[in-house]
């Protein structure tokens, strides 16, 4: 392909732009593949190399390209298929649930998740972390708090590790029943820890469910879940279910 004439094109040049790099990702270049430096880009297609890195966001935006610091930009691997949630209210850790328990701490919480457990602002609350592969590649990382009302019988446990306490905290939390859960997303950047977990840079976008669980009358925990948005595509249908999957074409279960 040679060196593409922009000038006549009524649509922003980095839009235009993006088209034909996307169309040469598809017939010039293999997942995994590191593309030629900005220089070299922009001086292929004419433009100039503010505009290439327009292109190139929302290319990554979209997961076509990974880029990362000491690699550089790379082509994607295609958008990969990850359920987020069913018609079917369950506790986390119950059921086809795909995440690992990572590690539990008792802390305070944010003033945000607080307000939303409804604790007082200073008390510790148990804070489950639980990260979710798919392909061997890291694609969400959660923050699970939980009152110690709702997990009150931890003394059985004789110095457990992290991760053993987030798996009691779990085991406690289903001992309830539970009557209603709801979610909410956003769009977000990703904070640093989220970024290293995710294997991003901070303030990558990413897409941030947060879901309360509700027993006994009040907000028994609430999972903050971090996807990446360059990897999951969120689908939602008519039964309220979330998911994620690879393309337009395949239909949601």
């Amino acid at each position: 392909m040679g060196t593409t004439q922009l000038e006549s094109v009524p649509e922003p040049k980095y839009w235009h732009l993006k088209t034909v790099l996307s169309e040469a990702l598809d017939s010039e270049f293999a997942v995994g593949e590191i593309l030629p430096n900005e220089r070299e880009l922009a001086a292929r297609f004419g433009v100039a190399r503010a505009t290439l890195r327009q292109a190139l966001e929302q290319l990554e935006l979209e997961g076509r390209l990974h880029r990362r610091r000491g690699v550089g930009t790379t082509v994607a691997p295609p958008r990969m298929g990850v359920a987020v949630g069913t018609e079917q209210r369950v506790w986390p850790g119950l059921g086809e649930d795909a995440w690992q328990a990572v590690g539990c701490t008792l802390a305070v919480p944010p003033a945000a998740v607080a307000a939303a457990l409804e604790t007082p602002r200073e008390q510790s609350v148990h804070i489950v972390r639980r990260s979710r592969v798919s392909h061997g590649q890291p694609v969400a990382a959660e923050l699970l708090y939980v009152p110690q009302t709702s997990a009150p019988d931890l003394g059985a446990i004789d110095g457990p590790s992290e991760v053993a306490r987030a798996r009691a905290v779990l085991r406690e939390l289903h001992r309830l029943e539970l009557q209603d859960q709801d979610s909410a997303v956003e769009l977000g950047s990703a904070r640093a820890d989220d970024a290293r977990e995710l294997d991003r840079l901070p303030g990558a976008p990413v897409l941030v469910v947060t879901t309360r669980y509700f027993a006994q009358g009040r907000t028994a925990a609430l999972s903050v879940a971090t996807y990446r948005a360059d990897t999951c595509r969120l689908t939602f249908g008519a039964s309220g279910g979330v998911e994620i999957h690879h393309g337009p074409e395949q239909q949601a279960s």
